[in-house]
């Protein structure tokens, strides 16, 4: 591996690493100002904890040794020992370490459908486990060589498509944050516009950190590749995101009659989910149209939640999980040389969809069942007197803006 192809391997793992602090910021101007220290805790707290259980075992469960396995090994090399004093130390540690950068952040996203309520505690409980038992199995399945990278071979169809995280990142998280927004139920009061973000600068900072590390998030693995496809990553990352603000803000437009800074940031968001699986495999003027449209349909789909019942407090529901789907599938139809209409048939359609549901469906089900569990037992919801005088106070001790009086 030449010097400059691992030193972007250390600048894209830096730049995705800075990206959980983003969603720490995206979500934390998001919520209400007494709530903002439990906000931006639960990525922290999920970057410590999803780091170390991935160099323990976390890394060894994410590579299979064949479509059958459900996930590798998790005692193979416990701490990484072995990897350490190999042969090609260097650049297996630098793969690792890029590795861990995505378990963390898709654990991160979860907690935005359960601001304002949920127990710190119990909040990295769910995210051990869930990262254990979820994110790095289905690692293994979408990039390890499990059953859904080998998917197309076994049908006789072209090979699924996720080039950065449609399935394993994006449907993942947003799967998870619908059942742990079940499972926790609403917010005090809860209806449309029970709140408004506390401090819209804040939103719009780690919506411009996100779209920063995006480029690492979405061009990073080219160090593996000699950069042969980093051209179209980075102008279809650009362009896919810039068309989302577009359409999300012509929705909102119409929609509420004003076009709103905390919207463009998450049609900025809406778009770096949509391209994510698609960036290597689109031209860039079928990522414009991606971005446009999943911007105006997740526009739409955040108003889901006051209509169905659910309390997805920051909207990853219609962004994450809706986003990603929209993403996953679109290649079915504009993946070029195999999208329906750009060369192929039906078969890349057949196998996204088969590999976007299963994810969702597995996901949501396993942390259906571990929040119920968490909430049955140690509970994972705040009282209703805690949650009205701050989850800040209550949890944690500490006030976002403790101002001083003399």
């Amino acid at each position: 591996m030449d010097t400059g192809s691992i030193a972007w391997g250390i600048t894209a793992t830096a730049l995705v690493l800075f990206m959980t602090p983003g969603v720490a910021f995206f979500y934390g101007g998001l919520v209400k100002a007494k709530s903002v220290v439990s906000m931006m805790m639960m990525s922290f707290g999920a970057l410590g904890l999803i780091s170390v259980l991935w160099i323990l075992y976390g890394f060894n469960m994410s590579a299979v040794d064949g479509p059958t396995q459900f996930a590798g090994n998790p005692f193979s090399d416990f701490g990484l020992g072995a990897l350490a004093t190999g042969d090609s130390a260097n650049t297996d540690l630098l793969g690792a370490t890029y590795g861990a950068t995505f378990a963390i952040i898709t654990v991160a996203l979860i907690s935005g459908a359960i601001a304002d309520r949920a127990k710190f505690g119990s909040w990295m409980i769910f995210a051990g486990i869930w990262a254990t038992l979820v994110y790095f199995p289905v690692a293994a399945w979408v990039w390890g060589g499990g059953w859904i990278m080998s998917l197309g071979d076994t049908l006789g169809l072209p090979a699924v498509i996720d080039y950065a995280g449609g399935t394993a990142v994006h449907i993942n998280a947003g799967a998870a944050a619908l059942a742990l927004a079940i499972v926790l139920g609403k917010r005090v009061g809860f209806q449309k516009g029970i709140t408004k973000p506390h401090n819209v600068p804040l939103v719009l900072i780690g919506a411009a950190v996100l779209w920063f590390g995006w480029f690492g998030f979405n061009a990073g693995a080219e160090w593996l590749n000699g950069l042969e496809n980093v051209g179209i990553i980075v102008i279809n990352t650009l362009g896919a995101t810039a068309a989302a603000i577009i359409g999300w803000i012509i929705v909102e437009k119409v929609k509420d009659g004003k076009a709103t800074a905390a919207g463009a940031a998450s049609g900025a968001v809406t778009g770096l989910v949509a391209i994510t699986p698609a960036c290597a495999n689109l031209e860039p003027g079928w990522a414009l149209l991606l971005g446009v449209l999943a911007g105006a349909v997740c526009a739409m789909a955040i108003e889901l939640k006051f209509k169905l019942g659910f309390d997805d407090s920051l909207d990853v529901v219609g962004i994450h999980l809706v986003g990603g789907l929209i993403g996953t599938l679109y290649l079915g139809f504009f993946a070029i040389d195999t999208g329906l209409f750009t060369g192929g048939d039906f078969g890349q359609l057949t196998v996204q969809a088969i590999a976007a549901f299963s994810v969702m469906i597995y996901s949501f089900v396993i942390a259906l069942v571990l929040g119920f569990a968490i909430e049955k037992t140690i509970g994972f919801r705040i009282k209703h007197e805690d949650e009205l005088a701050g989850v800040d106070t209550f949890v944690h001790g500490e006030e976002g803006y403790a101002l001083e009086t003399v």
